[in-house]
């Protein structure tokens, strides 16, 4: 049998992801400094594109005394730069007005101006301490720095200085040590001929240095070091707490009182003046050296109380201002432009267009989340309703896809608080009635339930199963496990106290 062939024509659709697409949905998913630290490399790489609000318009200035200027940077150096018809693109935070002011002051003469000697006062300083000088903070120092100045003003012996520093580079940020005295032994040249003793004598050496506690092995040790600095503390006070440290601190660390008070031959009162000076210690005494960085948050939409309800703003603070350079769009206009530049204006024109549209659906999201949380932003987080990203993407026409990367890493300024936009999706718990209540609402059920307890008789997991269910919410007891340990809360036999 032979097989006849034929053309058939076919039509079909297809997404196709152009480079213009593939913008749109990066520019989307990037968190607001992330989306900052994009603008400034594409900003270095096309020449066709400007940014209207300078970063460091709001930038101190220092004279050369070290205080504060307090001339305006571009009170008499302003000029207008009119936006050049279809080849310039309005600012993404403006509209109706095209035309943008620039700054284009003289800075080789400003500059000349700020920083002469003669502009320092001469006999003219005030009284007050505070000079308008600006206040810089100190450098942090570190734990092994504060612990090395130590021993040089108080050891002068080479040798031992030798091995208490070979001790303070053992030590871990937190102030143990590391290392045993036999791997420190071991690990020493034996032509240096070290005794034990004299590494006993630089241990103890470095347990007498600032913090209290540094150079301990265990955190019994520890514990034990900084009791017996405390200043002020009676002795029966000192000699229970030490040996609760030295001896039973595992029954301490479960609360077990009942069992400690067994053990010690002591009454409630005894023990929770052992508790006080316990309580005074720090598990982690170099923890105070360690620097820490900051993770700063600003909010890309703001939640205010108007009359007619809540209100959803944009951050303006925010939104990068970009339009398209007017003396390369007049080139381009007067036919004077080559490929290169005309690659370079499409591309900002892109991606203007697409910060615009990054900014109107962070919006659009923010207000239709406000829309079906209103209880929580009346009443708070206990007042959470069940919310879905689905919920989002039908009521918007966009794809759930979408919604997701608009939550992530965006922020909303609240009167309650700050919070990431994912914070308002969660789950539902079912109701005896028939409804449903979010998950968000019961964790904070259970933290209003715990932060109210009796610290002497806390609730268990079952008792607080049971609360919410005589106010109509079916929950299990594992359930509830779960949520008070997302929140970070010890279990019941770890709350409780004398």
């Amino acid at each position: 049998m032979m097989m006849k062939q034929s053309l058939q024509l076919r039509t079909s659709q297809h997404l196709a992801l152009t480079p213009q697409l593939q913008q749109s949905i990066r520019l989307l998913q990037l968190s607001t400094l992330e989306l900052h630290q994009e603008l400034e490399n594409l900003l270095t790489d096309n020449p066709m594109l400007e940014r209207v609000d300078d970063p460091m318009d709001n930038a101190v200035r220092l004279l050369a005394d070290g205080a504060i200027s307090t001339t305006a940077n571009n009170s008499e150096s302003e000029f207008a730069v009119q936006e050049v018809g279809a080849e310039s693109a309005a600012p993404v935070a403006d509209s109706g007005d095209n035309t943008e002011v620039a700054a284009a002051a003289d800075s080789t003469s400003a500059n000349e101006e700020e920083w002469s000697f003669d502009d320092v006062p001469q006999g003219s300083k005030s009284s007050d301490e505070d000079d308008g000088r600006p206040q810089l903070e100190a450098a942090q120092i570190s734990l092994r720095d504060h612990l090395l100045e130590q021993m040089r003003l108080n050891i002068r012996e080479p040798r031992d200085r030798a091995l208490i520093e070979l001790m303070i580079d053992a030590l871990d940020p937190a102030g143990y040590l590391m290392e045993t005295m036999d791997e420190i032994h071991a690990s020493l040249p034996l032509e240096l001929c070290v005794e034990p003793e004299e590494l006993s004598f630089a241990l103890a050496m470095l347990q007498s240095f600032d913090p209290a506690g540094v150079g301990a092995r265990t955190p019994s040790e520890c514990l034990a070091l900084q009791i017996k600095r405390l200043p002020k503390i009676p002795f029966v006070t000192r000699r229970l707490a030490l040996k609760i440290v030295e001896e039973h601190i595992t029954l301490f660390a479960q609360r077990d009182f009942n069992k400690l008070k067994k053990i010690l031959n002591c009454d409630d009162e005894d023990l929770r003046e052992a508790q006080v000076v316990i309580r005074q210690c720090n598990p982690k005494p170099g923890a105070d050296f360690t620097s820490a960085s900051s993770d700063y948050v600003v909010p890309d939409v703001i939640v205010r109380k108007s009359a007619n309800g809540w209100q959803v703003l944009l951050n303006q603070d925010v939104m990068p201002k970009l339009r398209v350079n007017s003396m390369y769009a007049n080139i381009m206009k007067q036919n004077r432009g080559d490929g290169t530049m005309g690659s370079q204006l499409q591309e900002a024109r892109w991606l203007i267009k697409n910060m615009r549209q990054r900014f109107d659906t962070i919006l659009r999201v923010a207000q239709a989340i406000v829309e079906r949380q209103r209880n929580f932003f009346t009443h708070g987080a206990v007042a959470m309703r069940p919310l879905v990203l689905r919920e989002i993407a039908d009521t918007l026409g966009l794809h759930e896809s979408t919604i997701s990367r608009v939550t992530t890493q965006k922020y909303m300024l609240t009167p309650h608080g700050m919070f990431e936009l994912k914070y308002f999706f969660g789950s539902h718990v079912a109701t005896e009635t028939g409804g449903e209540a979010s998950s968000t609402a019961i964790r904070a059920l259970i933290k209003q339930l715990i932060g109210a307890e009796d610290q002497k008789s806390p609730l268990s997991d079952s008792k607080i199963a049971d609360m919410l269910g005589e106010q109509g919410m079916v929950i299990a007891r594992r359930t509830v496990a779960k949520y008070r340990e997302a929140l970070k809360i010890p279990p019941v036999s770890l709350r409780k106290s004398l």
